[in-house]
Parts: structure tokens; C-alpha cells; sequence
């Protein structure tokens, strides 16, 4: 039994209801990318993507080769973790704190405190590489870590590994993590963003970046999965989101080709070896690269390689196994914003045995029931299985 479900990150297909709530009105990530650069997608189109909305480039398919839908998230927020933890089968009535005007005084009190690093530059919401580009020079000098947030619950410290350690950066980070962003400022993520370079030409270095997530309230599905002796393996950055929490493997991938060869790998291996598995992974290209610099030609290249990859991954899937794909918020790279967007998320599922047309899935939990029902493992959610 082999059970693989891959977040295309910040693929979202249209502005919830409550989009207005989240400045994020009129947002559609999939058919304005469609719309500003004609992606070329017929293995996802040939499964039913353009029968989930109407999507410029992608016609909807006369006999679509997957079942298809599309998920509401319910929980508060349009962030990764909480797209993620909904996924997983958790519900936030509350959204994780976020900081429009940068962290109060005593946040970076007590980060300094606890540090000792002296002081801190930003603290203010802002584009990582614009602040970096900025703040660089002056905290090579001081040597003060440049601390900043987003329009998610991000508590993100970026030091230069000729001013500061790489170690010292991770400790500074899980310093704050376990005693600063906590209760009321219990952040979803703190991440440590360390660059390289001269001053004007910064490089903030990815594969050294490192999430410190704050753990999962309860037990989400790979955890209850992982009880009953069912494999659980994280592919990309899923682990990260959930402090490490239910996952028997974690293979960080830098980029979405590797995430996709990485996932190809893995399901050859467990469908060899019948074990069973699930695999969950996340490729960030869509949303770090494209979605948050704006640029919908880099994100429309991105979803032809995904979908060049299409077929692999479906011959991939054994007999009895099961491939979902979907997101976990939307990244509509032609609005004025670099942030995510509360959007619906598309569901493709190859291998299901239900009827082609999934609809309006009430939440992203019905994933998590999915999977605990392909599995046979009592499972408490909000969600219900489209299985």
C-alpha cells in the first residue's frame, strides 16, 4: 500500500469567500498565470485541472484521467503551516500571530536577553533579500543579527556567515524559538536566514536556511499512521513544518526537480518493496522562487517542469496505491502583494475509486481522512474522506 501526496506550494486556483479579510480579494493564482504567460500543461490538464476552474491554456478534459476538486481551508490564516496542518488533519480556530508593524519591544527584549547578540536591526515586516541588501553592511559591523517578518507568522534572523557563525545562527534561532516565540507570540515558524557575499551583492544562502516550527497542538495523520506501523516519509520542506513530528524519514530537497526525483525514487522503492508507505512531499519552488517575487513566467516554467514529470509519477503509482495532487495556499505572483493568498487549492487523486467530479471540499482535513481511511487507521478529523 503506497499512499503519495505532493503540495505544489502556493498553487492556489481562487480567492476564498473570506479572501476580503486577508487583503487577498480577487486573488487566482493558477488562472492569472495561465492568463499572463500560457503555461503549457496536458498531463495536468489531461487529469482534470481545467475542470476544476476555467483556466486560459488549460482546457478542460473530455474524460479526465483523475478525480478532481477543489478544498476550502478552514482554519484561520493562509500560511504554510496552517495549510499543512489542516492537510494533516488539525483545525486552528485562531491564526497564528503576525506583526504588521514588526515585533513589539518586548519580543526583541527578551531575543537579545536570551542571545546575548546585542542588539537587533529591522524588525519590521519585509522582502528577506530587500532587507538583507539594506541592513547587510551595518550588521557586518555590528554584528547584530537582522531580525524581520512577513505577512506570515515568520520570526526570520539572517546573519552573514563571516559575522556570525552558522552554528551561533541555529542556536540564536532555537533560543527564540523555545523561549521567546512563545504563548501569545508563539509564531508558526522562527527561521534562520544566513547569506554570504560582499556588500551589494548579498546571496542569502537556502540550503542553509533552517524552520524551527512550533510542534502540531495534536497528533496530525502521519503520527497516528506512524503508531499503526505504516511508513511515513517526508519529502522537502514538510518535516520542518511540523518540528519533525511523525515522519520515520526526512529528505530535505533544495529545489522542485530534486523534490520530484527525490519523490520518484522513493515510490519505485516502496512499491519494490511493498511497504506500506506514505510519502508527503512539498515542492517550494512555486511559492520561495516565483509566487513571492512576483514573476509569472518563472512560475508558469515551474508548472511545465512539474507537469513534464507527470507521467513518471503516474506510471510510478502500484496497483492499490494512491497519488494526490494539490496545495496549501495560494502565491498569485501578478498582484501588487509578495505574500500568500487565501485561495482554494486544486485536488488531483490518481488511483481513487469514487466518482471523477470531487467538488467543493469543505476542508483540507478531508485529505487527512483520505489517507487514514486508504490505511484502515481510525482517525479523528473534521474532514471527510474523498476516497
Amino acid at each position: 500500500m503506497l499512499f503519495t501526496t505532493i503540495v505544489l506550494d502556493g498553487v492556489g486556483i481562487g480567492a476564498q469567500g473570506d479572501a476580503d479579510r486577508y487583503g487577498d480579494a480577487g486573488s487566482h493564482t493558477l488562472r492569472h498565470v495561465c492568463e499572463a504567460a500560457r503555461p503549457h500543461l496536458p498531463h495536468l490538464g489531461a487529469l482534470g485541472l481545467g475542470n476544476i476552474a476555467q483556466l486560459p491554456s488549460v482546457p478542460p478534459a473530455e474524460a479526465p484521467r483523475a478525480q478532481y476538486g477543489i478544498m476550502r481551508e478552514l482554519s484561520a490564516g493562509k500560511d504554510s503551516t496552517t495549510g499543512h496542518w489542516e492537510l494533516a488533519g488539525l483545525h486552528l480556530k485562531e491564526p497564528f500571530p503576525t506583526y504588521a508593524d514588526g515585533f513589539p519591544d518586548e519580543v526583541i527584549e527578551a531575543f537579545v536577553a536570551a542571545t546575548g547578540c546585542g542588539g537587533v536591526l529591522g524588525n519590521r515586516p519585509a522582502s528577506g533579500t530587500v532587507i538583507v541588501a539594506e541592513l547587510g553592511a551595518e550588521h557586518q559591523q555590528t554584528g547584530h543579527p537582522i531580525v524581520y517578518t512577513s505577512a506570515d507568522s515568520v520570526f526570520q534572523v539572517a546573519a552573514h556567515k563571516e559575522a556570525v557563525p552558522l552554528d551561533t545562527l541555529y542556536t540564536w534561532c532555537r533560543t527564540a524559538r523555545e523561549d521567546v516565540c512563545v504563548g501569545e507570540h508563539a509564531v508558526g515558524r522562527v527561521i534562520a536566514r544566513p547569506f554570504v557575499g560582499p556588500p551589494g551583492g548579498y546571496t542569502r544562502v537556502s540550503a542553509e536556511r533552517k524552520d524551527f516550527s512550533l510542534p502540531p497542538p495534536s497528533p496530525p495523520v502521519q503520527q497516528v499512521l506512524q503508531e499503526h506501523g505504516i511508513r511515513t516519509v517526508s519529502i522537502g520542506k514538510i518535516s520542518n513544518l511540523f518540528a519533525g513530528v511523525g515522519f520515520d524519514a526526512s529528505l530535505p530537497t533544495k529545489t522542485n526537480a530534486q523534490g520530484i526525483a527525490e519523490t520518484l525514487r522513493q515510490m519505485q522503492t516502496h512499491a519494490a518493496e511493498g511497504t506500506p508507505a506514505f510519502l508527503w512531499t512539498n515542492l517550494i519552488d512555486f511559492d520561495q522562487e516565483y509566487g513571492h517575487r512576483n514573476d509569472p513566467d518563472g512560475f508558469a516554467r515551474a508548472l511545465e517542469a512539474f507537469d513534464e514529470a507527470v507521467p513518471d509519477l503516474i506510471d510510478a503509482v502500484p496497483d492499490g496505491g494512491v497519488l494526490v495532487i494539490t496545495a496549501d495556499h495560494g502565491n498569485d505572483p501578478t498582484t501588487p502583494s509578495t505574500d500568500h493568498s487565501r485561495e482554494f487549492v486544486p485536488l488531483l487523486v490518481i488511483g481513487g475509486n469514487g466518482r471523477t467530479d470531487l467538488g467543493l471540499r469543505a476542508t483540507f482535513s478531508d485529505h487527512a481522512a483520505s489517507v487514514a481511511d486508504y490505511f484502515g487507521v481510525p482517525f479523528e478529523t473534521h474532514g471527510t474522506s474523498f476516497l
